[in-house]
């Protein structure tokens, strides 16, 4: 997924704010479901963040484009971790390992198949 920065997403220097890192990679995750035609949340349950770990490499700026690739790291019954890369051209910028966790009413509940379809699209790095 591809996403240029903005006047919004920057402080007064023009370097970008360092937690929309974390919203990029929540919209390239979000984006998998909306072409699909379905939402990151359902009836059935949603993803929760259990665990974060994040790499600040290199800063972006005003007017990048930016592209964010998601790779799936493990697949269990109720969680799956992802690594998640911010990317300018062929620079580094932002790095993270994210563990979510499927919840139903608060608990957790193995993910729906249709589901684990949508995040396997994330297996080849995409």
């Amino acid at each position: 997924m591809k996403i240029r920065v903005y006047y919004e997403d920057t402080d007064a220097a023009g370097i970008v704010y360092y937690a929309n890192y974390l919203k990029y990679c929540e919209r390239a995750r979000s984006e998998v479901f909306f072409e699909a035609g379905e939402t990151p949340q359902s009836a059935s349950g949603y993803f929760v963040v259990k665990e974060l770990e994040a790499k600040y490499l290199s800063p972006a700026s005003l007017g990048d484009i930016l592209t964010i690739e998601t790779e799936l790291l493990e697949k269990r019954s109720a969680s799956i971790v992802l690594l998640q890369r911010v990317k300018k051209e062929a620079s580094l910028l932002f790095e993270m390992k994210i563990k979510l966790a499927y919840l139903h009413q608060g608990r957790p509940v193995k993910i729906p198949e249709k589901i684990y379809r949508l995040v396997s699209a994330w297996e080849s790095g995409e």
